[in-house]
């Protein structure tokens, strides 16, 4: 009680405590609910009118010991008022009580947020909020969108769901590629999220660790799928050098500064062993080829000692598979190590169209200048 006496006190403690535990729970109650009625809509309705009566309690009586548990209770509670008044879900009744959220249900909501009936950038959107928790702030920050295109994307999507009874779960074995590529693009975009704390609220950088989570969990569920392999040796690597790649006031600490006896070795050494065992699978993708990428940047013993001719050939593979500016940028940085800035100043102002409103093309292109 002390502590819920120190939180009703001191209102922006309160206001914090609330933003987490409905980010934490919210997700994954939706996902069960829609796991045991069979309806999207449904559950995310239950589950945003319990995080609206706790709004309304929580304040005035205090946060309960488990907030999780509470929530569960009154939406669980909400969607059986609702099922009770309509007839088309009451043979749903007998599976709503024994409702527990499994292991995997967000990810099974991931793949239905994922079916080819919805636009990508509604996937996206839908599944960044519905099922990852961001915030419509964070999503259109995400996706350089604004956030009324985000909200307008997420309510057709709801609807397109609904109306195409789309169903809740894995998809056949015959959609599953085109279906996994798009909930592995939306695990990386959440792991970055959560990495770079791009959003001013630091629960942001928990949203890393969830998306590492939910990759180990596909990756148990699809052994022998490459790119979720390499999708997962890559958040490992990065987050072996993420203690030394940024200072204590936030600011970002270039690769060749870094204190390397800082980076998490054993992390490291998991993160290649992965690797390898993707490579064994003989299926290349753009997942394996940035890792392979970061991996060398990691196992070498200095900067200046970076393999940088082999650094070089896995941009070309990765252009080859998913040509991108970015990508083109990022290799102009190694192609300065082994040609000089000169030839690498062409190949960065071959860009400017591409990427004039990106900053670090032009503090890549100041920095060979210089």
């Amino acid at each position: 009680m002390a502590a819920t006496s120190a939180l009703n006190a001191r209102p922006e403690l309160l206001d914090a405590r609330l933003a987490e535990v409905f980010r934490e729970s919210a997700p994954r109650l939706t996902a069960a609910l829609t796991r045991a009625i069979g309806d999207f809509e449904l559950a995310e309705e239950s589950v945003q009118n319990a995080i609206l009566a706790a709004l309304e309690s929580w304040p005035a009586k205090g946060v309960p010991d488990e907030p999780a548990a509470w929530l569960h209770t009154v939406a669980r509670n909400r969607a059986l008022d609702r099922i009770r008044r309509d007839r088309r879900y009451r043979d749903k009744l007998v599976e709503v009580p024994t409702l527990e959220p499994a292991r995997d249900d967000r990810l099974m909501l991931m793949f239905t947020c994922c079916h080819p009936a919805l636009a990508r950038d509604a996937q996206l959107a839908l599944i960044l909020q519905a099922v990852c928790g961001f915030t419509t702030e964070q999503i259109s920050h995400a996706l350089l969108t604004s956030e009324s295109a985000i909200a307008q994307r997420v309510s057709r999507a709801r609807k397109k769901i609904v109306l195409a009874g789309i169903p809740f779960g894995y998809p056949r074995a015959e959609d599953l590629d085109a279906r996994l590529s798009e909930v592995l693009a939306v695990l990386y975009l959440m792991f970055t999220e959560g990495y770079l704390a791009s959003s001013s609220r630091t629960n942001t950088r928990n949203l890393s660790e969830d998306a590492l989570l939910l990759t180990e969990e596909l990756c148990l569920i699809f052994p022998s799928d490459p790119e979720t392999i390499g999708l997962l040796a890559l958040m490992k690597l990065h987050l072996a050098r993420k203690e030394s790649r940024f200072r204590t006031t936030g600011d970002l600490v270039l690769l060749s500064e870094q204190d390397r006896t800082h980076w998490d070795h054993t992390l490291i050494r998991e993160a290649i062993t992965l690797i390898e065992r993707a490579a064994a699978l003989e299926r290349p993708g753009p997942y394996q080829l940035q890792a392979a990428i970061v991996a060398c940047y990691s196992e070498a013993p200095g900067y200046e000692q970076t393999d940088w001719a082999q650094i070089l050939v896995l941009h070309d593979m990765l252009l080859e598979l998913a040509p991108s500016p970015v990508t083109e940028l990022n290799r102009a940085v190694v192609q300065a190590k082994l040609e000089g800035p000169g030839a690498a100043l062409a190949s960065v102002d071959a860009l400017t169209a591409a990427l004039d409103r990106y900053h670090l093309f032009h503090a890549v292109r100041g920095e060979l200048l210089s």
